[in-house]
């Protein structure tokens, strides 16, 4: 990924945006004269083109191209919708999915690798199975941390995957799991090819399927030059037929200022993450249209529940309590923001409107820490991100504000950051002591949050729960709730776990962010996604 946006030299930065500049117009001069092109203006680089392995948006976006799922959310919704499988079959008890998966569909191909069959259920095997299998031999291919498929608990979850021909696949799992349906359509199940892993494994270069992707996918990737650009051509042979758009282009463009100039000036089409200070210009702009929605999303500074002083709950409640959650809100959200109580945002299923949130009240701070055994508050560090997200627009200024809320209760905080891939891995291995991340939902259901941000099979394995946060009263309810069917029985069990996250208080919840893309009006058919990503299948330019 990209350096950190508050480490990275300016001059290092021109360079980079001069040779942007002189790449994205000599590309498009390679496209024939009625080809379509659109570019794209993404925030950073991908961590690698391995779904299984990516835990970023950043990542997701390119691989949204790449690959398909054998069953995909509809574009702009939440709903299941066939993919790869053309139908499935549920099990009267809960526990067996049979897909039925589409014949004819056809691989990309790159200079390294020429399909000789279309896709099969080979190809979803194993795309479990390097997930699943220590003993597989791309388990360890660009990283063993599958995080998603642990966080989720699908080692426990699966008992079997079966090929029953080459375009039936069966999975039986130990137990009923309400979202199951709907986590096979996130990203950590974009399916890559067998056939492809078996010739790069056999040339002993089995890192290039994750390296120089093939997918079956509306996009196929041409080039990647990292902190610059990455070029795609549309799948000719795309199952779902070829896209409106030819060429697609990420400009990989970090500042949000240099990325809205570049949108006005027609230099890109879409961009994400705008300033909210920029809004009000960018509403103006004849030439510009601002897509908006509620963000499906969460921005939180959490506390490492293992290491002391972030063992005691009284010293996690101080700080919440010290924080100004308002002038956050106020100071950096603008009106793109809306203060986070729990750890789901409102517009979903089972929001909990009775939680209170922890009121900011300093003087309160201060005797709950001495009451802990820190009457002189102690020495800490806060980690701030070093790009902007869907949830956080400037996590270096929120802690800054942090920072002088704390000094005032007693308690120093460094601030420090790393390079965007650098820090996920150090806060998922427990580096910090209190670190901003945050979330938006991959599949519309709250256990996407409660239990892969929260539960204890995360914490254990350097998952997404950050917070290392381990507590049975929470983990028996939320693992309770995704074993039963019934909404309302779900929905009960999700308000108590909210009232008990609040009561521990492993997270200070910061904001749930609208959901903003400015885009040009000569792009049609772009749809916001609720889970944040960026898809250009389905789009046309005028």
């Amino acid at each position: 990924m990209s350096r950190s946006l508050f480490t990275v030299p300016v001059l290092r930065r021109s360079r980079l945006a001069l040779a942007c500049a002189v790449a994205l117009p000599a590309l498009m001069a390679l496209a024939p004269a009625s080809a379509k092109t659109l570019v794209y203006c993404s925030e950073g680089s991908p961590e690698n083109f391995a779904p299984s392995v990516n835990t970023t948006g950043t990542s997701f976006d390119v691989s949204e191209q790449i690959y398909d799922n054998i069953v995909n959310f509809e574009r702009g919704g939440t709903a299941v919708q066939p993919a790869l499988a053309e139908k499935w079959t549920v099990s009267k008890d809960g526990l067996e999915y049979t897909f039925n998966l589409r014949k004819g569909v056809k691989w990309q191909s790159n200079k390294n690798f020429k399909p000789t069959r279309d896709f099969n259920a080979d190809d979803v095997l194993f795309m479990i199975e390097r997930q699943w299998k220590e003993s597989h031999p791309y388990f360890k291919v660009t990283s063993a941390n599958h995080a998603y498929f642990g966080d989720m608990g699908m080692p426990k979850l699966l008992k079997s995957v079966e090929k029953l021909d080459d375009h039936t696949v069966k999975f039986t799992l130990t137990h009923p799991e309400a979202p199951f349906l709907a986590d096979l359509a996130m990203q950590w199940a974009g399916v890559q090819s067998k056939e492809y892993a078996d010739a790069m494994l056999k040339a002993g270069t089995p890192e290039k399927i994750d390296q120089e992707p093939v997918g079956t996918g509306p996009f196929a990737l041409v080039q990647y030059q990292k902190d610059a650009i990455i070029r795609f051509k549309a799948h000719a042979e795309y199952w779902a037929g070829k896209s409106k758009i030819d060429d697609l282009i990420f400009a990989i463009t970090p500042d949000a200022a240099v990325r809205w100039a570049k949108l006005q000036k027609g230099e890109c089409h879409v961009m994400p993450y705008p300033n909210p200070a920029d809004l009000d210009a960018m509403r103006k702009d004849a030439n510009v249209q601002v897509l908006e929605q509620p963000g499906l999303n969460v921005g939180y500074l959490a506390y490492n529940t293992t290491k002391k002083p972030f063992d005691d709950v009284r010293v996690r409640k101080a700080i919440n309590m010290a924080i100004d959650k308002n002038a956050i809100i106020s100071g950096v959200y603008l009106s793109t923001g809306v203060a986070a109580i729990n750890p789901i945002p409102p517009s979903m299923w089972s929001y909990n409107k009775s939680v209170k949130d922890d009121a900011f009240n300093p003087t309160e701070a201060k005797k709950l820490l001495a009451a802990a055994g820190y009457p002189n508050g102690f020495s800490t560090d806060i980690w701030a991100m070093p790009v902007q997200r869907p949830y956080n627009p400037n996590a270096k200024r929120i802690a800054e504000l942090m920072q002088a809320d704390l000094a005032k209760v007693g308690v120093s905080a460094e601030i420090k950051s790393f390079e965007w891939g650098e820090y996920r891995k150090r806060m998922q291995n427990g580096e910090h002591q209190m670190g901003m991340l945050g979330w938006t939902g991959d599949n519309g259901d709250p256990d996407n949050f409660l239990d892969t941000l929260l539960g204890c099979d995360s914490a254990k394995s350097n998952g997404s729960n950050v917070a290392k946060f381990c507590y049975q009263p929470y983990e028996d309810l939320v693992q309770k709730a995704k074993v039963v069917t019934n909404v309302a029985e779900r929905t009960k069990l999700y308000e108590q776990a909210q009232v008990i996250f609040k009561e521990q208080a492993p997270w200070f919840t910061i904001a749930h962010a609208v959901q903003i893309s400015p885009i040009r009006k000569d792009v049609q058919g772009y749809k916001l996604s609720p889970f944040g990503r960026h898809t250009f299948y389905g789009v046309d330019m005028k």
